[in-house]
């Protein structure tokens, strides 16, 4: 293939390419060992792992269309991402294993990272639904 048809190729499955679900997990370390936090979001529950069985009264289309875009997904698990950072900041306060001020100082530093970082999305920049 040419460099044009790869990247041709990549802009059609990238348009194409729907997510359905964002996973994020964070540890913080602290004096009484690590603490944990995970969630997972699904989008519109189409997924065999959501229950109910919605997966099989979709059709692929159907399914298809109701994931999320490339952009969507991103911004959608930074979301996720923020609290899963914000949780296991909690967990390690109610735990011993931070101080108040570390617990403070951390949640404001992870909100406005997050904020920066969702507009950034949003402002296309640096991160891009566009290939290079």
């Amino acid at each position: 293939m040419t460099d044009d048809e790869i990247k041709s190729t990549l802009r059609r499955i990238q348009s194409n390419i729907r997510v359905t679900k964002v996973v994020a997990t964070r540890s913080v370390k602290g004096k009484g060992g690590d603490t944990y936090a995970g969630f997972s979001a699904a989008w519109n529950t189409v997924q065999d792992d959501a229950g109910g069985g919605i997966d099989a009264l979709l059709s692929d289309t159907a399914e298809a269309q109701s994931g999320m875009t490339l952009r969507e997904a991103r911004v959608a698990h930074l979301m996720v991402a923020m609290q899963a950072d914000l949780a296991a900041h909690d967990a390690a306060l109610a735990g011993g294993n931070i101080s108040n001020n570390y617990h403070r100082e951390a949640h404001r530093g992870i909100k406005a990272n997050y904020s920066r970082m969702i507009r950034e999305v949003f402002a296309g920049a640096p991160q891009s639904d566009k290939p290079e």
